[in-house]
């Protein structure tokens, strides 16, 4: 089983069609063979239920603590993912690689200097991952 561990990091609340669903499917074919994915997902909780609330934040917290690196679809903005990537790249100093449709200029400031990396779309991101996290151990 893959040693490193990926946070699959992005907006939840108010996706529309499946999209959080569908970019970390994505997500999980283009890297599980070489990493454990770490999906927010995989649980079950209800978004803007009073009860859920702290538990969803210090379970994707702790998914934060326990990846080696972030993989964020910075797609829209979200105060989840921006708080989770500000986390992870200021405060653990992890590698935080983004892809995001927005140009540097259409880009948060935020965003922009707490990721490690920010690359046009998902696949860019998992062959930059594979190249700088993979490659050196299968040569």
């Amino acid at each position: 089983m893959p040693s490193r561990k990926i946070y699959l990091c992005g907006p939840i609340m108010d996706e529309v069609d499946g999209h959080a669903r569908a970019w970390r499917g994505r997500a999980k074919e283009l890297l599980c063979a070489d990493f454990t994915m770490l999906d927010p997902m995989r649980r079950n909780f209800k978004d803007r239920e009073v009860d859920s609330a702290n538990e969803i934040v210090e379970f994707d917290l702790q998914d934060v603590r326990d990846a080696d690196i972030l993989l964020v679809n910075y797609s829209k903005s979200s105060v989840g993912t921006s708080m989770e990537v500000f986390y992870a790249s200021h405060v653990l100093h992890k590698f935080v690689i983004a892809f995001s449709p927005f140009s540097f200029k259409d880009s948060s400031p935020w965003m922009v200097k707490y990721c490690t990396k920010i690359l046009p779309t998902l696949e860019d991101a998992a062959a930059y991952i594979r190249e700088h996290f993979v490659a050196q151990h299968h040569q």
